[in-house]
């Protein structure tokens, strides 16, 4: 086992480290990694569930890869179903529908891709958006552009934390906020 920083979190009820990561020069993070982490994810899907009832959702909305266990875990939990937006084109997906997002983990831009037979699902659709942390906002306007484009009503947007500035987050239904570390030199 490595030795790491870490920030400590509690989330609907379950406590975890979150490893510290130098995303830039001075500037860190607190990662969460759902993947794998069942109690942590289904905790988290029924206490959104709890805050997101009164919107009356038709379809919740993810970007692929970390959400998917929670938009899989809160349409269980919910009885809606969910739609995954690609980070990868294939040749199946027809005509789909994207947008460009930049990663703060990666720092490089990524694609969003509505594959073609998820475009009747969403159309005239109360939707929620939703992701495992939202921080520079860049993946959640990725997410309601394609969802302008694919003509859905987005109705909430929602994630396990928040990230960042909490002011500009403050129409986001979360479980929690991340603060972001500044290294003084």
């Amino acid at each position: 086992m490595s030795d790491y920083e870490a920030y400590s979190v509690e989330v609907a009820g379950v406590r975890r480290d979150l490893r510290l990561f130098a995303v830039k020069p001075g500037l860190r993070i607190a990662i969460l990694n759902i993947l794998g982490d069942t109690e942590l994810v289904q905790a988290s899907a029924k206490a959104l569930n709890e805050k997101l009832k009164a919107y009356r959702a038709e379809l919740i909305v993810a970007p692929e890869a970390k959400a998917i266990p929670l938009a899989h875990a809160l349409s269980v939990v919910s009885g809606i179903g969910y739609v995954i937006l690609r980070k990868v084109y294939k040749p199946y997906m027809g005509f789909a529908l994207k947008s460009e997002t930049l990663s703060i983990t990666t720092g490089e831009p990524q694609t969003l891709y509505l594959d073609e037979k998820d475009r009747a699902q969403v159309k005239g659709k109360r939707v929620i958006l939703l992701d495992d942390v939202i921080s520079t906002g860049s993946t959640l306007q990725g997410l309601r552009l394609i969802m302008d484009k694919a003509g859905a009503d987005v109705v909430a947007e929602a994630a396990i934390f928040t990230e960042g500035d909490r002011a500009q987050w403050e129409n986001i239904i979360a479980l929690g906020h991340l603060p972001v570390f500044i290294d003084k030199d």
